[in-house]
C-alpha cells in the first residue's frame, strides 16, 4: 500500500514557507549624503530586526565616489532587486539623490519613496515622477513595500 505524498501549499502570508524561503531583497538605497546618513543606518537596522520576515542588503553608496561616480552607482544598482530613496527636507536639492532614481529607472529597477521624518515636509528627488507617491515610513508599510506592494 502506498502513502499520499503530504502536499506543501504556497500562499501569501507572512508565515507561509513561501515568504521563509524568499532571499532577502538587495537594495540600492538613495539618500542625501549631506543630511540624512543616519535614515539610511536606521533603515537598513531595521531590517535587521528578528521580528521581520526580510533583511536589506544594502549596496548604496556611504561615502562620496570621485572620477566618474555616475558609472560606478549604475554598476551596483544593476546589481540589486529595487531601489529605495529615502526622502528628507533637502531631498530636492540633492543633486546625486535626483541622478541615482534616474538611473534606477534607465535601468528598469522598481524603486518607491519613503518619507524619512514623520513630522517634517519632505521632498521627492527633482527626477522623481508626479505620479510617485512618497510613502509614510512605518514598519507595516516598510514590509509590503519591499515585498513589492506599491
Amino acid at each position: 500500500m502506498t502513502m499520499p505524498m503530504p502536499v506543501l501549499i504556497l500562499d501569501s502570508s507572512p508565515s507561509s514557507a513561501y515568504h521563509l524561503a524568499m532571499p532577502n531583497p538587495r537594495a540600492f538605497i538613495a539618500f542625501d549624503y549631506d543630511h540624512d546618513e543616519f535614515l539610511r543606518v536606521a533603515l537598513v537596522g531595521q531590517s535587521k530586526h528578528p521580528d521581520t520576515d526580510f533583511a536589506i542588503a544594502d549596496w548604496s553608496v556611504k561615502v562620496p565616489f570621485v572620477g566618474d561616480w555616475k558609472d560606478k552607482v549604475r554598476d551596483r544598482i544593476r546589481r540589486v532587486d529595487q531601489v529605495i530613496v529615502i526622502c528628507g527636507e533637502n531631498t530636492h536639492k540633492a543633486t546625486g539623490v535626483a541622478a541615482e532614481l534616474e538611473i534606477a529607472r534607465a535601468e528598469k529597477k522598481p524603486y518607491f519613496l519613503l518619507k524619512g521624518y514623520p513630522d517634517k515636509t519632505c521632498y521627492k528627488p527633482t527626477t522623481a515622477l508626479t505620479t510617485d507617491e512618497i510613502y509614510t515610513w512605518s514598519w507595516e508599510n516598510l514590509k509590503n513595500l519591499v515585498r513589492g506592494a506599491r
